[in-house]
């Protein structure tokens, strides 16, 4: 009899230890969950670096982001206002989306008042991931010792780089920090300072690369303009005349009174200028005769 109470008792024990494992809340820490802050909600371009499967980690969405989108959707400002909204809307395309794992967590720091601050901390606490576009809140997350996704990073680091010699032909839009540079933009949207450009605002021009510069704003091209070539080139083969044409004996003929044109020229003129003079009308007359011949 006393071992069939032992089993009895021994079984309630491990039903209510079941029934209070059940009932507690189970939390959800991923090693490499990512936390989504308000700006990457309101940039909305997580939705499309979700659809190519390069966020194979869970998302998570503390309370204290949305009831931000929330405070900011009420607000009187028309375009803070429509960003806000659009923010939240992205929650829920997240939520109906079949190629991630999305959570709202009601996880607060309730020693931090701002928003960016629980952040950080709340991304300590869980070991996670910050994805923001927050340029201020980048830096002080990589202070804390966060480790921060910026899509604005990637998309830099995405754009297709133009190495020193490559042409291209960009509109100048404005003048650049010196008179003499001016500044444009290709069409990824990335900014090129060419060299002696100022006086071209709003033409197309051929630029030449010289090199490159990637600072944490972006990346920075420069160059210089590519001028047409206008020297004359020699005449090829094809273009001599053939020997013992009429065009042979006029050249001919024309360089022989041009030799002696030059040599009577650079002569000092001891003789009269009546003789020079009826010497230079007999020339050019020649060179007449010369001329009709040739038409």
């Amino acid at each position: 009899m006393l071992e069939i109470i032992l089993i009895i008792v021994v079984i309630s024990l491990i039903l209510s230890s079941y029934t209070a494992l059940q009932a507690r809340p189970v939390s959800i820490k991923h090693k490499n969950a990512i936390l989504l802050d308000t700006s990457a909600l309101i940039d909305g371009r997580i939705l499309e670096v979700v659809k190519t499967g390069f966020v194979p980690s869970q998302l998570l969405v503390p309370r204290f982001v949305i009831a931000e989108l929330q405070l900011l959707a009420d607000k009187a400002d028309h375009m803070k206002r429509e960003r806000a909204r659009f923010g939240l809307s992205v929650i829920q395309e997240l939520q109906a989306s079949r190629d991630v794992d999305i959570a709202i967590i009601a996880d607060d720091i309730s020693s931090e008042t701002g928003v960016d601050e629980k952040l950080v901390k709340l991304a300590l606490k869980r070991n996670a991931l910050l994805f923001t576009t927050d340029f201020n809140l980048l830096k002080v997350a990589e202070i804390e010792g966060v480790r921060v996704l910026n899509i604005n990073e990637l998309a830099q680091q995405l754009r297709p780089s133009r190495l020193p010699g490559e042409q291209a032909e960009i509109q100048i839009v404005q003048k650049g920090q010196e008179r003499t540079q001016g500044i444009g933009y290709l069409d990824d949207g990335t900014l090129v300072v060419v060299e002696k450009a100022g006086t071209k605002i709003s033409k197309t021009v051929t630029i030449e690369f010289t090199r490159n510069l990637q600072t944490s704003a972006g990346r920075m091209m420069f160059a210089k303009l590519v001028t047409q070539n206008t020297t004359p080139q020699a005449a090829s083969a094809n273009d001599l005349p053939r020997p013992g044409t009429k065009a042979t004996a006029t050249a001919k003929k024309t360089q022989s009174v041009s030799k002696r044109s030059n040599t009577t020229r650079s002569k000092p003129r001891s003789k009269p200028a009546r003789f020079n003079n009826a010497k230079e009308r007999i020339e050019e007359s020649l060179l007449e005769t010369i001329a009709s011949q040739d038409t």
